[in-house]
């Protein structure tokens, strides 16, 4: 009887046949991911925008490239892995408020999972005060589809799940779109002199679909970011906006990476870290946003 690779059922059983390579006590692996955020609609608000000079333009789509396009690295092994954006030195003229935002949208700290205990800790640093956020892993309802390619020589099978979306993630935030008589309304308000906020003009979708392709071949049920709980390393993950790919795997190097939770910060719920963080966007909100100058750290 001929097996369809195609099937997921074949991935499963590639899974459990590759399982005994990878079950030495000392097994290690590096997987180099690069994440890419679309901002073409950002882009196009600001292209549009008459106050906006060509020189800013750039300026700001430098910074924007440097926020929405990163590198992490994954050191992982059977049970629990380490995510941590790729070190490098910051970028001339990078204030408190690009930090924030650099946090914002998932760079800085180490993010631990350990797929044993179903258990996460990530490190955070919000306006001047570090958090050790822990709390259970994200549980995805992974539906384990039919199509295959191929990533980096690895065979790689397609899986989809719905999963809400955290409102201090900033990677998923959307521009309202205006139609012509919210145009109007906008041009009406502009007449009478008004504190605006860039966070007026975005929203954030209660739930995101996210494709994942994860490779049998490296029996480990981890992946970049939160995901995880597929039987493979997940090689690719897209939520529409975010494309996480993996360009780089080492199985088994030469020197060991030690892959433990971090310790450093206020230890919080991550339901806990969202209040907080909300809260003081509120705050910031209330106060003019990116464009007042008044500067303001976190309270004990």
């Amino acid at each position: 009887m001929k097996i369809d690779q195609r099937n997921p059922v074949f991935a499963f059983i590639m899974f459990l046949m590759c399982s005994p390579i990878f079950a030495q006590k000392d097994f290690q692996g590096i997987a180099v991911y690069e994440s890419k955020t679309s901002t073409a609609d950002f882009k196009s608000r600001i292209s549009g925008n008459k106050d906006i000079t060509p020189e800013m333009q750039k300026m700001i789509e430098e910074r924007m490239k440097t926020m929405f396009e990163k590198t992490f690295i994954l050191n992982f092994d059977k049970n629990a892995s380490i995510y941590k954006e790729e070190e490098k030195l910051d970028a001339p003229g990078q204030n408190g408020g690009m930090r924030m935002m650099n946090s914002m949208m998932g760079g800085g700290g180490t993010y631990y999972k350990n797929i044993r205990e179903k258990t996460y800790t990530v490190d955070k640093e919000f306006m001047g005060k570090e958090f050790l956020v822990k709390d259970s892993l994200p549980r995805l309802n992974w539906k384990m589809e039919s199509e295959t390619r191929q990533i980096g020589g690895y065979n790689c099978y397609k899986a989809t799940a719905v999963m809400p979306v955290s409102k201090t993630d900033f990677k998923n935030y959307r521009l309202k779109k205006k139609d012509e008589n919210q145009n109007a309304d906008d041009a009406k308000k502009a007449e009478t002199p008004k504190k605006t906020n860039f966070m007026d003009d975005v929203e954030i979708p209660a739930e995101i679909l996210i494709t994942a392709w994860y490779a049998p071949e490296i029996p480990v049920s981890q992946g970049p970011d939160n995901y995880w709980g597929l039987p493979g390393l997940i090689l690719e993950v897209n939520d529409g906006k975010t494309t996480i790919l993996c360009s780089k795997i080492v199985i088994n190097p030469k020197e060991k990476a030690d892959i433990k939770a971090p310790k450093n910060g206020k230890e919080v719920s991550q339901k806990e870290y969202d209040e907080t963080v909300l809260k003081k966007m509120e705050e910031f909100k209330d106060m003019g946003g990116p464009g007042n100058r008044m500067q303001f750290r976190m309270r004990d």
